[in-house]
């Protein structure tokens, strides 16, 4: 059954607005223009409607916030002002987006005052754009991406609710999984039924689902393969709920049966997540963590384990924090992240993988995901 809608704050995105600003402020300068649309929601409220359109947010630091959002203005959103543009005739999508939403932005900000020094996302902040708010050297820009994704690390209580949502669609996945996954079943009658129990949760089309449906494998996109008795079926699933994600792994033994060395590579993988639970708090260092994790699972055969320890995950499916020695990120109060240590090798008919979900609290974690990590 779908439970009730959800949709961000408003009262906290304007708290997430003067977060922004504060930022600007900092840098001296006047105005952000922002165009991500994961971050125009997490600013407004207002999701861009489908993946083909775009918005626009403008801020400056007195405070004023307008929106340019695509066909109509939304009935709710935490802006001062708002227009809308024609994103589509007569049924028909418009392919130039960005040059149509930026003479929206000149309507908008038509009665504001010039600014100079602006704030812009500059990988996404092109020549219509530019064009639009009167800038004629993109030297006169300062990119805010870095500051921006920063500032979405923690997460306030209205984007907590999203994620659990997202959690929970990912976990009726899991049910449906124990129920249908046997040998004969093809991988992508599983990514069908596993897509259909998400969405009777979400009640609405999701933003994501997830990347990882084969068996016998490590990860990939599911295929018409038929799984066989004695396999390993890992299931990353990362269902996205209004634009906010999950993400986590199970690894089911086709047929019931895990043999022994299949059972032993388990068993090494719990007890990561379980020093995972122990260690992590503000403060510690997610390569130290990483490195860890490594070493135990070393222990197994060097080098079986393979990819990264685990992510921050919120607007985007890899954000900040990053369990992986490649940064250098420190934890911090109020952020969601994974941890999904895995062991790969022939004889594990072809690896396991196990991912919990977990909000860092002031003095260590709360694990997010419930479903059991039995084989």
């Amino acid at each position: 059954m779908s439970k009730d809608s959800l949709s961000l704050d408003m009262t906290a995105c304007r708290l997430r607005q003067q977060r922004l600003i504060q930022i600007l402020q900092a840098s001296d300068l006047e105005r952000a223009i922002i165009v991500g649309a994961e971050n125009v929601h997490y600013l407004t409220g207002y999701r861009v409607p489908a993946d083909v359109f775009v918005g626009a947010v403008c801020l400056d630091t007195d405070g004023w916030c307008g929106l340019v959002s695509a066909n109509e203005v939304p009935q709710q959103a935490a802006v001062d002002d708002a227009v809308a543009y024609p994103a589509q005739w007569i049924a028909t999508l418009r392919q130039e987006q960005m040059a149509i939403l930026s003479q929206g932005l000149i309507d908008l900000l038509e009665k504001r005052q010039t600014v100079i020094r602006m704030g812009v996302e500059s990988s996404r902040f092109g020549p219509f754009l530019a064009e639009a708010v009167g800038v004629s050297d993109f030297r006169q820009t300062t990119d805010i991406e870095p500051q921006l994704w920063q500032l979405r690390r923690k997460k306030d209580s209205d984007e907590l609710l999203m994620i659990r949502r997202a959690i929970a669609c990912s976990e009726a996945m899991y049910v449906r999984a124990r129920e249908v996954i046997a040998p004969g079943i093809t991988e992508l009658d599983v990514y069908s039924q596993l897509r259909a129990a998400a969405i009777e949760v979400a009640g609405e089309r999701l933003t994501a689902c997830g990347n990882d449906y084969q068996c016998n494998s490590p990860g990939g996109a599911p295929r018409p393969r038929p799984v066989e008795s004695g396999e390993l079926y890992v299931l990353d699933l990362g269902p996205g709920y209004r634009g906010y994600y999950a993400d986590n792994c199970r690894t089911f033994a086709v047929g019931g049966k895990p043999s022994d060395q299949q059972l032993k590579a388990w068993e090494l993988i719990v007890s990561v997540l379980k020093m995972v639970e122990r260690t992590v708090r503000p403060g510690v260092r997610c390569a130290d963590l990483f490195r860890e994790a490594k070493t135990m699972l070393d222990q197994y055969r060097v080098d079986s384990f393979c990819h990264h320890l685990g992510h921050g995950i919120g607007l985007f499916p890899h954000e900040a924090p990053h369990l992986n020695p490649n940064w250098d990120d420190v934890f911090q109060e109020g952020e969601v992240f994974t941890a999904e240590p895995g062991l790969y090798g022939p004889e594990l008919k072809a690896g396991i993988r196990l991912e919990q979900n977990y909000l860092v609290t002031n003095d260590g974690v709360e694990r997010l995901t419930s479903f059991p990590l039995d084989l």
